[in-house]
């Protein structure tokens, strides 16, 4: 039986208190720009390997097509970490919610660009129901404005394009021009794009709460190295 974790969120606002800045690990096997990741690298074992280097939580990309992923990659990961997943795909009806629920997770990815406000806010209040942390992500003004209405604990903001795959070269200055416009009592999640510490800086001074960090990660010359200074990241 799969050990129970805290609420995903509980785990970012832990970490947060105790003055370190979460970061949150993405595990993604391909980017649809940069091609493989795992460079023959075992994804369970590293995720192993970042919850014991301070991870408060991870997220697990189980998009096949164009990331690699699986539900059953969430699932090994889930069992093995001990920590809260957060599942990372193109989630559009409540089929998904469920199987999302049954492989582990304790939040999953709601992306604004790819369903309608109706299908969002369905999907939502779905989430919550079943035990799910729905956390929604935005990446206009326009999806801000109608994500305040859902009053989410979780908000993201990824700073690439999603309908293009990631493929663009969009950072933390994104996370800067919408950030403001967050609600209230939500935790803010800096998504992608963020490649240094200087890139953390910048999220974090515009009011992310925590970042979320893939490719720089898996890239990372060393990549435990690269995970502590950007926890040490401070806002100003």
């Amino acid at each position: 039986m799969r050990a129970e974790t805290m609420p995903f969120s509980l785990a970012i606002i832990k970490q947060q208190a105790q003055g370190v800045l979460p970061v949150i690990p993405d595990i993604k096997c391909v980017s649809p720009k940069d091609g493989d990741l795992l460079r023959g690298r075992d994804p369970v074992q590293v995720a192993t390997s970042l919850a014991s280097w301070g991870a408060p939580v991870l997220s697990v990309v189980t998009e096949s097509e164009h990331f690699g992923g699986s539900p059953k990659l969430l699932e090994a990961i889930a069992a093995k970490a001990g920590l809260p997943v957060l599942r990372k795909d193109f989630i559009r009806n409540k089929e998904a919610l469920h199987e999302t629920k049954h492989f582990g997770a304790s939040a999953v990815l709601l992306i604004a660009a790819i369903v309608d406000e109706r299908t969002l806010a369905a999907l939502y209040e779905h989430a919550l129901k079943m035990g799910l942390e729905p956390l929604v992500e935005v990446c206009t003004a326009t999806e801000m404005v109608f994500a305040k209405t859902l009053n989410p604990q979780l908000l993201g903001i990824n700073n690439k394009n999603i309908l293009d795959l990631e493929r663009d070269s969009g950072n933390a200055t994104r996370t800067q021009h919408l950030a403001e416009g967050k609600p209230k009592n939500a935790l803010l999640i800096s998504e992608s794009g963020i490649l240094s510490c200087a890139d953390a800086k910048q999220a974090v001074s515009a009011g992310a709460d925590a970042i979320l960090v893939g490719t720089a990660l898996w890239q990372a010359a060393d990549m435990k190295l690269m995970y502590q200074e950007l926890r040490k990241v401070t806002r100003d």
